[in-house]
């Protein structure tokens, strides 16, 4: 343990202004069950999220959280300044504290929430409102408490961390975004638990491969290529790359599969989702390259060798989530092992494909965290979450997102960009 990062954790533990903090996170908790149950009730489908981030600028604004606006990419963001006694600058380091936005449910999924005793039940209750009530809680105690960081935190309600989202709203924040080259570190709020930490990010690639024929009459073109019996043996073809023993761990998963327009068409095209992961770079390239090259191999079969080639292969990249780790000796896993050593709380790194994952492939020290209490059900219709006892958790993310600007202050977080 790292006796410093204790010292500094217990030190402000003991800050009038922390205590405060606390006192209103303990006190309030009727206040962000009401705003979770309002964010549950706002639909925010893959690419939909404009009303929710709208909702997010109007609770922003409510609190006083200076710059409150929208970002080109649709992240509802705003700032909570340094303290005054901090020299302020516009290139001054920030820390993000960040929940992402988005669901996976399509649009005219049923959202309105459901209270069962303690639990609230709902499409996404856990991911992401979870975290979402828990960035507003933050934000909000941290006003009432009178209480800054050594450095401006940056309050972001994000975009596009879901699904084809493919992590746009971090992307925009650390590539194309005026905070970009400020981000000393992150912290990104993702569902609930008060004692898993993600800190290595999961590399992915996510392709849609589509197989387009003639198409024809069942009848009177029969014997035509039929571009989905020459996807589907195309697909499991890939059986023989026999990843779910491949090491370091890579696996593959065709998640969705569509094509024709009636039973009595030859259909024109063909369509498949496949999702790749690997905990190595260097593995999920060659598990890239050779799921393409058997791809290509059995749709050329498909097509005789004396007639034309009526058949077509496309492999189009959906999603490229890169990977990374945050080191071991990291400041930033000092700060949260002290905290959670004076929360009595355990700690228990994880691996998980996460907002984390952008500010981590960049080498920005970063984490995603739980924001408390119990969740199920995840990215199902019956998701549910249970936010007793998530004070811990909530204090824990205070005490390490403090610490952590104290340390970027210092310019001691290690940022490598």
């Amino acid at each position: 343990m790292d006796s410093s990062a204790q010292l500094r954790i217990a030190r402000l533990a003991a800050n009038p202004a922390v205590h405060r903090a606390f006192r209103w996170l303990h006190l309030q908790q009727p206040q962000l069950r009401r705003w979770q149950l309002e964010i549950l009730r706002i639909p925010a489908p893959p690419f939909g999220e404009e009303a929710r981030a709208a909702w997010f600028l109007e609770r922003f604004r409510a609190l006083g959280l200076a710059n409150p606006h929208l970002d080109a990419a649709g992240n509802a963001l705003a700032e909570l300044p340094a303290h005054a006694s901090v020299a302020a600058s516009s290139g001054s380091p920030v820390v993000l504290l960040s929940a992402h936005l988005d669901t996976v449910f399509p649009r005219g999924t049923p959202t309105e929430p459901t209270e069962i005793d303690t639990r609230i039940l709902a499409p996404g209750a856990c991911d992401n409102a979870a975290g979402l009530s828990g960035l507003l809680a933050i934000a909000a105690a941290m006003r009432h408490a009178e209480l800054a960081a050594e450095v401006p935190v940056l309050f972001a309600a994000n975009v596009g961390e879901e699904g084809e989202g493919d992590l746009r709203g971090m992307r925009h924040l650390f590539t194309a975004s005026p905070y970009a080259p400020r981000i000393a570190a992150a912290l990104a709020l993702e569902g609930g638990g008060s004692s898993s930490v993600v800190t290595r990010a999961l590399a992915s690639r996510r392709f849609r491969v589509t197989v387009t024929g003639p198409g024809g009459h069942s009848w009177t073109d029969a014997g035509a290529p039929n571009p989905i019996l020459v996807l589907a043996r195309a697909l499991l073809s890939l059986e023989s790359l026999d990843l779910p023993h491949a090491i370091p761990r890579t696996t593959l998963n065709i998640g969705q599969i569509a094509g024709g327009t009636s039973i009595n068409s030859i259909p024109a095209s063909a369509s498949a989702w496949l999702d790749l992961r690997s905990t190595d770079p260097g593995q999920l390239e060659a598990a890239d390259a050779a799921l393409r090259q058997s791809l290509h191999e059995w749709v050329s079969h498909s097509t005789p060798n004396d007639g034309p080639a009526v058949l077509t292969l496309a492999i189009e990249t959906i999603g490229d989530r890169p990977g990374g780790a945050l080191p071991e000796d990291s400041p930033l896993m000092a700060a949260l092992r002290a905290a959670d050593r004076h929360l009595n709380l355990r700690t228990e790194p994880g691996l998980g494909s996460t907002d984390a994952n952008i500010p981590l492939s960049l080498g920005v020290p970063a984490a995603a965290i739980g924001a408390g209490g119990l969740g199920g059900g995840i990215h199902t219709l019956q998701e549910w979450y249970d936010p007793t006892g998530r004070n811990p958790a909530l204090r824990r993310i205070l005490l390490t997102l403090l610490d952590t600007a104290h340390l970027s202050a210092q310019g001691k977080m290690g940022c490598a960009r």
